[in-house]
């Protein structure tokens, strides 16, 4: 098992234009306490997909998740095994596989049963014929989620990140923090993960996204998670990392409109707090109200300064795209 990763690791093989007749497919399950649904995620996995190889990535269990996935990949005679990944949070599980494993074609999903394995070969078959390099499963369209999602403040959150991504990058996405998906090896090896936790699907979509990889949408039925396997998010806290999310969005994809933003407000602030201070000097030609000159012209200059940081920043995001592009091409892994 680790001699086959091993191998495939030492190959080199670097990307063609030409999609490989029979690629090589990886499925990916990141896993944290998943002991309950994990031998059945994999089971439907190897049932629709015979010839991949599938991975479990331990994330810290504190139940039999790691033995249950083992035995259940060793009695299926499937490729795969269990990969361990100490640091806490989906994002950290994902950059382990992506760096560990080998493949043509990589498939994403939770470990919970929750996604519907039998419609894999729809999401890859637009990577395998190169039409795509990340395709989504969309929970959404179907309208599948919104039956089963029992947290409405998840749903809100899923709402407000959408409405802000399509509007900045004039895009028509449905389901923005999807866990399924399905990548080219293209946009795997070209993608550093810096994210740690569940905000890794959203970070996934914005890269794709900024550096102009191929997105499509597969509609997909979503159910909710079977009697026994608990769900791992909580409202406040995921809630606190939309918020942090979105903050994140502007500030390093759109650094001009964050900052130009933060300088226009405090543009806007000096001159109402000038205003009384212009008049009374054009009336009396002479200024009584010395803290409020104050005021208004530290605004003004924290907003020149905003405004200075914001276009700074944009040249560098510019400069960073550069560079992207150029890596692509020389590199084309």
């Amino acid at each position: 098992m680790t001699q086959t990763l091993d191998m495939g690791l030492q190959s080199g093989k670097n990307w063609t234009a030409r999609v490989p007749t029979h690629p090589q497919i990886a499925v990916i399950l990141p896993a944290y306490n998943e002991a309950a649904t994990i031998a059945a995620t994999i089971t439907d996995f190897h049932q629709a997909l015979p010839d991949a190889a599938i991975w479990v990535v331990d994330n810290r269990c504190s139940d039999d998740t790691r033995g249950i996935a083992l035995r259940t990949i060793e009695a299926l005679r499937c490729a795969g095994g269990v990969l361990q990944e100490s640091r806490p949070g989906k994002g950290n599980a994902v950059r382990r596989a992506f760096i560990e494993i080998d493949a043509d074609i990589y498939v994403l999903s939770d470990a919970d049963c929750t996604y519907p394995a039998e419609q894999v070969q729809e999401l890859i078959e637009p990577v395998r014929r190169g039409e795509a390099d990340m395709v989504v499963g969309d929970r959404h369209t179907e309208g599948q989620y919104a039956a089963e999602n029992k947290r409405p403040l998840h749903g809100f959150g899923n709402r407000l990140v959408r409405n802000l991504v399509n509007s900045l990058f004039r895009a028509k996405l449905s389901d923005v923090m999807s866990g399924y998906r399905v990548f080219s090896r293209r946009f795997v090896k070209h993608y550093p993960i810096l994210v740690e936790g569940f905000e890794i699907e959203t970070d996934m979509t914005l890269h794709a996204l900024d550096k102009r990889f191929r997105v499509m949408e597969v509609p997909v039925q979503y159910r909710d998670r079977p009697v026994g396997s608990v769900s791992k998010l909580n409202t406040f806290r995921d809630g606190a990392r939309v918020l942090a999310t979105i903050w994140n969005i502007m500030r390093h994809y759109r650094p001009l409109l964050f900052f130009g933003s933060a300088a226009a407000v405090c543009a806007l602030l000096g001159l109402f707090a000038g205003w009384a201070v212009i008049a009374e000097f054009i009336s009396h030609r002479y200024i009584e109200r010395v803290p409020l000159a104050i005021l208004a012209t530290g605004l003004e200059i924290e907003a020149v300064l905003l405004l200075a940081v914001g276009l700074i920043l944009d040249s560098m995001v510019h400069q960073s795209k550069l560079h992207f592009e150029r890596d692509l091409l020389n590199g084309r892994s």
